[in-house]
């Protein structure tokens, strides 16, 4: 008999209210009408689909998948498709708007999506993984299109997992189509710089913060939390340029020395180590609770969406927090965070990175050309620091902070194309 997986309720704050709290105080500052505001506030399509698949011992589980269009005004929808057993619709909701504010903000052509199916991928086999992506394909066929909408990897997926959806996505159109997803492995139309892009939009949008607040990188103390790619990378580039990095953490706990973390061998131990960091022996291991209030100059959440909420923003010690994961930060804490002066580069902006560099894999793809992985670094670069400049001169004007000045930024984007569009 098929059992249908149950999505498990998570007890976090909700992700939706948390982007909405936000939408609306921006969309009030710039007196959006109601037309446009019913339009951009609601998704444009949701897909909710039953992926019954085979697993190793014969038995046939159903799976529910979900994938969200918030917006296709700027562009052919944009998101990554992930594999975690918290998924939800509310969640892929709130990331799917995400994603809309996100390529607006860095002035990217593409509106916002997001998938995921409620599954725990640590607890299957790699077969099984694959039949679940290749079912999972086969049910958004009408959905997905290099012109419709672009799927990524996500929290649980990865470079395989969209290989072999560009496989079963080009099977059923009988050809090989690149352009249907981002983050492939190389030798399938990849783009270099995409494994370390979010990792390095997130350096670069600490560099840009740093500098308007007049510290020297040389000086700078920093923790990140969460050391998967995101955050081992931008751990990894910081350091690259002085930054000394206090603190990292993964699921075993958090790993804190004062004179410095070298990054590069926790990287290779982690690597060595089953993918985890427990028992690094370069720290002493902290709860994780206490890395997100350590005094130090930067904080970079990089792992999961509301660690940052009311009932700990009040011990926040950085200096500014450069936000690696999507939605680290509730909305409750927002008001708190500001009150203290604390420099916040929010998501949409300074996670970016990873957005932008697809952007160029769907380029290339297009064009069937080759960027230097140079020239890859220099544009993504430039865009993460030109939307950084510009969202903090608008914080300045409107007097915000800077996560309602990138929403402000983003919406007004959104809101002029749907005009000139001509509405509906």
């Amino acid at each position: 008999m098929a059992i249908l997986e149950p999505a498990p309720i998570i007890d976090k704050e909700n992700p939706l209210e948390s982007m909405m709290e936000r939408f609306n105080s921006a969309a009030e500052i710039l007196g959006l009408d109601a037309q446009t505001y019913n339009v951009l506030k609601s998704p444009a399509r949701q897909h909710i689909v039953s992926l019954p698949v085979t697993m190793d011992n014969g038995e046939v589980r159903v799976f529910e998948g979900i994938r969200v269009i918030h917006s296709t005004i700027l562009g052919p929808s944009k998101g990554g498709i992930r594999f975690d057993p918290g998924v939800n619709l509310d969640e892929v909701r709130a990331l799917a708007a995400w994603m809309t504010w996100k390529c607006a903000v860095v002035d990217i052509p593409y509106g916002g999506a997001k998938g995921g199916v409620a599954c725990d991928p640590r607890q299957m086999s790699r077969g099984e993984v694959e039949r679940l992506m290749r079912a999972y394909t086969r049910s958004m066929l009408d959905v997905f299109g290099p012109d419709r909408d672009i799927p990524a990897p996500d929290m649980g997926t990865g470079p395989e997992e969209m290989a072999w959806l560009m496989d079963a996505y080009s099977r059923a159109k009988g050809m090989t189509v690149h352009a249907v997803v981002t983050g492939k492995p190389i030798v399938l139309g990849g783009s270099l710089g995409r494994v370390e892009a979010t990792g390095r939009g997130v350096m670069v949008s600490t560099m840009a913060a740093m500098e308007k607040l007049k510290v020297n990188p040389i000086q700078a103390t920093c923790a990140v939390q969460g050391f998967g790619n995101v955050g081992s990378n931008a751990a990894k580039l910081l350091e690259e340029r002085g930054v000394k990095v206090l603190a990292i953490s993964d699921i075993t706990g958090a790993y804190y020395n004062e004179s410095g973390i070298d990054i590069q061998k926790a990287i290779s131990y982690k690597e060595g180590n089953r993918g985890t960091l427990d028992g690094f022996k370069e720290a002493t291991k902290i709860p994780n609770e206490e890395l997100l209030t350590l005094p130090v100059d930067v904080l970079v959440p990089a792992a999961m969406e509301d660690v940052i909420t009311g009932k700990n923003a009040h011990q926040i010690k950085a200096r500014m927090i450069i936000e690696g994961a999507n939605g680290p930060t509730s909305a409750k804490a927002d008001s708190i965070i500001n009150e203290k002066g604390i420099l916040v580069a929010p998501d949409i902006l300074a996670n970016a990175g990873g957005v932008t560099v697809s952007y160029f894999e769907w380029v290339q793809n297009r064009l069937g050309y080759k960027w230097s992985k140079d020239r890859v670094h220099r544009r993504m670069d430039k865009i993460i620091r030109d939307s950084f400049e510009k969202v903090y001169r608008t914080s300045i004007e409107h007097k915000v902070s800077m996560r309602i000045a990138a929403y402000i930024v983003a919406i007004d984007k959104v809101a002029k194309t749907f005009k000139f569009r001509g509405g509906y």
